[in-house]
């Protein structure tokens, strides 16, 4: 992620240069993300994470009840770091007590249904450098120098000796086949995992300019010539072990700054192009500036690749260090709002109790402006979406599809804590399904409606767990109403 402070110098000028402060997002057409069933998915979630600890203490940060309360506040994703030099570190040696780690996060997250996209994750490229991610034995630099910037880590990516690193990886032979078998014991081990939607290659991949490039064209090359065939090269490790997860492509952390990918295409059938939503001077601390036209830039630029390779998107990191800043009730607004136009599902940043960009506090409540990110959404709809929005305003989740062509499918609505009403429209029921969800059963090829409201009569007792009209029948044109508590 993107904590820097980044706010002065030739470097910033060069990533704000090709933002411009006026620019609208154009009308988008990005394909959705789908299950298995064909079903149109949204992920709404949040990173889990444990940098702290390595070894035999591994992942022990993480806990049951992560699951539990992302689950019961309304979120059905979670983007899951694991670190390549915790699963090899040594040469051809993988860790099989941190697979079993793996695996036991993965059991709680299917415990509570939340799909889990796994990610390899790097900081400053790893241990090396003093952070996380590829192992030290290959980590090679020439001998290039390294300054640590203990205020400014975001900072160390620009230290010589870790843009040589990036280049070794993306072009030794033997690096490459060792990034390739670890992704694929990774595959291998959770192909089959009822948890597991896909695996996010490598997190905010960076490189090495050459003499004379500005950043935002450095960024552009590295991401055509070296991140390009680097992903073609995992998806075919991944490939050979599970054929059908979804793969995460990520662009450098430059895109955070409106600056199109120089990505190409992907040689596989399911990628999911999965950029980190940041801003340099919110990452600095500075409040948010709705003037300044970033979110719109941002927007404008990160669809065009989508667009272009005709390939679902989930944001995979965002979140400022303080939400509590007296303009970030509107940064919420705005980035939910804008996530919804393009996007299949984002994962914020980050699943914790406590400070900074934890998302909830000690006690358990969100933090500032943070409980604007648990919205009513359809988890899965099971047909063709026609529209679906939010009101933050009026607090009106409003969705609108066609039912799939054969049988009668399932489509799950997903509610944060509360009691909420539905009313649907068509041919379709409602039943209360486990806590915080509901599901909408559609006649085949039916035009349904859905309005979820918040319930404001707390006269109302208990929930129904099924709907009928005025005519006593459970489905037909008229509306139809039903009211399903969240999850408590």
């Amino acid at each position: 992620m993107l904590r820097t402070t980044l706010a002065t110098g030739a470097v910033v000028a060069a990533l704000l240069a090709p933002t411009t402060a006026d620019a609208a997002p154009s009308g988008r057409d990005v394909p959705p993300l789908t299950d298995r069933y064909g079903r149109v998915l949204t992920l709404r979630g949040w990173n889990v994470e444990d940098k702290e600890h390595r070894g035999d203490k591994a992942l022990t940060a993480i806990t049951e009840r992560d699951f539990r309360d992302l689950r019961a506040k309304g979120f059905d994703f979670a983007r899951l770091l694991v670190f390549w030099d915790d699963l090899e570190p040594r040469p051809g040696r993988y860790g099989e007590d941190y697979l079993r780690r793996v695996g036991r996060v993965l059991d709680w997250a299917a415990r509570y249904d939340v799909k889990v996209v796994i990610d390899l994750h790097q900081d400053v490229f790893g241990p090396a450098f003093g952070h996380r991610g590829i192992p030290e034995w290959a980590t090679r630099t020439d001998a290039l120098p390294f300054t640590a910037h203990p205020d400014d880590w975001f900072a160390e990516y620009f230290e010589p000796a870790v843009q040589r690193a990036f280049t070794h990886l993306y072009e030794d032979a033997d690096l490459r086949r060792a990034q390739a078998r670890a992704w694929h014991v990774l595959a291998a081990r959770f192909a089959r995992h009822p948890a597991v939607l896909g695996y996010d290659l490598i997190n905010e991949p960076m490189g090495e300019p050459r003499p004379g490039e500005d950043l935002p064209t450095a960024a552009r090359r590295i991401e055509h010539d070296q991140l390009t065939p680097m992903y073609d090269r995992l998806a075919d490790a991944v490939r050979s072990a599970d054929p059908d997860a979804w793969l995460f492509v990520e662009p450098t952390p430059i895109v955070g700054e409106g600056v199109p990918t120089g990505l190409g295409r992907v040689d596989d059938p399911k990628v999911v192009y999965a950029p980190h939503f940041y801003n340099t001077a919110m990452e600095a601390g500075a409040d948010y500036d709705p003037a300044a036209g970033w979110i719109p830039a941002y927007e404008d630029a990160v669809t065009r690749y989508p667009e272009e390779y005709e390939v679902p998107v989930v944001v995979g990191e965002w979140g400022p260090l303080d939400s509590d800043l007296p303009n970030m009730n509107r940064f919420y607004r705005d980035a939910m709002a804008s996530l919804g136009r393009y996007s299949s599902g984002w994962a914020g940043y980050v699943w914790c109790r406590g400070g900074g960009y934890c998302a909830l506090d000690d006690a358990g409540a969100f933090r500032p402006n943070k409980e604007l990110t648990a919205e009513p959404y359809a988890e899965a709809v099971a047909g063709s979406v026609r529209s679906a929005s939010y009101d933050a305003t009026s607090g009106v989740y409003r969705l609108a599809y066609t039912a799939a062509p054969r049988g009668w499918q399932v489509t799950e609505l997903s509610l944060p804590p509360g009691r909420w009403r539905i009313t649907v429209g068509g041919r379709a029921t409602v039943r209360r399904g486990a806590a915080g969800r509901a599901r909408v059963l559609a006649t085949a090829g039916g035009r349904i409606t859905v309005t979820v409201v918040r319930d404001p009569s707390p006269g109302v007792r208990g929930a129904t767990v099924s709907a009928r009209d005025a005519s006593g029948s459970s489905s037909g044109a008229a509306g139809l109403s039903v009211v399903v508590p969240g999850p408590s």
